[in-house]
């Protein structure tokens, strides 16, 4: 055996071993730490099948390194009041809702609320510069997506004149979709002076903590007293009386009352967790009830909040008496929800489901077509929405209580995201979000089982990419 063998025998052994090494440790810390079965078998055989790759890929996207960072985070901030059921909530069927929802997310509810419902940027714009302009001591902005465009620029120079006349401004920008590579929005501000940051960016992939994080909150809080929160982004595709080449509908909220303190309070975690900078006790004023909705945040996210939002569907829909309403404009849930939601229609309750007819995201639209056929075989209604595409992201359970914010009903929203909702107890709240939105043509199982044979292959593939999507 020559030299050369000796050399090639002695690389080969020892990427063997390497290999092995690699994936052994992926293996034990995949069964130590991944709930899921389907992931944790699927992050196995990508290890061991793919040497080296799959260990690489698993340490870029497998790993959440963002929770240890938050819960001592957690730790160094001073805890909301505890939570316990609201004395003033009427006992009836979602009494147990009020409760659990109040152990799960350990906040209480707030009454005195106002809630205001804004269509699209065309309503809600206005509503939210005209608050930045008179904004006296605080400005917090977060923003899945911030455009430097039309739109944007209007909220560019009314953050930077508040920031001039002495208010302090942060704003906060998801790293990738805020823009990767390139955030107008973020060096038009940082030029100006107006404190702004990147939420886990970081142009080196060995400084990002997790890739597939993002933090898709939209919330702006105003001098900790006025609140604006829901599924609208900020870019000029949605004013649609812009007439923009791809219009985005969608729903947005004005929020007065108590429960802004709670909101304040998100948005200084996710400003704390990405600066580490503690915002003062400027930002929580004392707040007085100012309405009668009874009201309270739901964080969720891939650190102690993990999976809250999609708990509280679930709580929503067991005690859900007459009807259940869903408006998602990307519908892909985990089995849980997709058998809950079958289950009550299958007990008589009035399940409605409304998408928008084509989403943004295609093969997400190809993906929804396998757990909708067998909700619509239980009974439920799906219903699709014609263009301009609908971004609303709206919950209802017996037109008492409302679920609104920025999670989709899909595996990202409800275990990778950041997001944030709140829950609403308030009858004629509920009856206006139902009322929203109008149901169009309404799916079959024909339109399901008419299509081909490829396109069905072509569907069920795609739907192997949840947890990814």
């Amino acid at each position: 055996m020559t030299l050369d063998d000796n050399v090639a025998a002695l690389v080969g052994t020892a990427a063997a071993v390497g290999h092995v090494a690699i994936a052994a440790a992926v293996t034990v810390h995949v069964l130590l730490y991944k709930r899921s079965v389907g992931a944790a078998v699927s992050w196995i055989g990508i290890a061991w099948l793919s040497p080296f790759l799959g260990g690489l890929l698993y340490a870029i996207m497998g790993i959440n390194r963002v929770k240890r960072r938050a819960l001592r985070l957690k730790r160094q901030h001073t805890p909301l009041a505890a939570a316990a059921p609201a004395a003033s909530v009427a006992r009836d069927s979602l009494t147990p809702l009020e409760y659990a929802v109040g152990r799960l997310t350990g906040l209480p509810s707030k009454p005195g609320n106002i809630v205001e419902m804004l269509h699209s940027g065309d309503e809600a714009y206005p509503r939210m510069l005209e608050e930045i302009g008179r904004a006296k001591t605080t400005v917090g902005l977060c923003s899945y997506i911030f455009r430097a465009d039309s739109a944007g620029e209007k909220f560019h120079e009314a953050l930077i004149a508040a920031q001039q006349r002495g208010v302090k401004v942060r704003v906060l920008i998801d790293g990738v979709g805020g823009g990767y590579f390139w955030s107008g929005t973020y060096n038009r501000l940082h030029q100006a002076g107006v404190p702004v940051a990147r939420f886990l960016h970081s142009y080196f992939p060995w400084r990002t903590p997790f890739v597939n994080l993002r933090n898709h909150r939209k919330l702006l809080v105003i001098d900790g007293r006025v609140a604006f929160t829901g599924g609208l982004n900020i870019g000029a595709e949605n004013v649609i009386a812009g007439n923009p080449t791809h219009p985005v509908r969608d729903t947005h909220f004005r929020i007065e009352g108590p429960v802004v303190e709670q909101l304040t309070d998100a948005f200084a975690d996710d400003w704390q967790f990405t600066t580490g900078e503690q915002l003062d006790d400027d930002w929580f004023p004392t707040l007085e009830p100012v309405g009668t909705v009874m009201a309270r945040v739901v964080p969720s996210g891939p650190d102690e909040d993990m999976e809250q939002i999609e708990f509280v569907a679930l709580h929503a829909i067991s005690c859900a008496r007459e009807s259940i309403r869903v408006v998602t404009p990307y519908f892909l849930p985990g089995e849980p929800l997709t058998m809950a939601l079958g289950l009550a229609a299958m007990r008589g309750i009035n399940v409605d489901i409304l998408l928008p007819e084509n989403s943004n995201h295609v093969i997400l639209d190809w993906a929804r077509q396998v757990p909708l056929q067998p909700l619509i075989q239980a009974g439920c209604r799906v219903w699709l929405l014609p263009a301009p595409f609908d971004h609303s992201k709206l919950m209802t359970i017996d037109d008492s209580w409302s679920f609104i914010g920025s999670a989709n009903w899909d595996t990202r929203s409800f275990r990778l995201n950041f997001e944030l909702n709140v829950e609403l107890h308030d009858a004629a709240f509920a009856r206006q979000i139902g009322a929203a939105t109008t149901p169009q043509r309404r799916m079959t199982v024909a339109d399901i089982d008419g299509v081909s044979l490829p396109i069905r292959l072509r569907n069920s593939a795609a739907r192997l990419l949840q947890p990814y999507l």
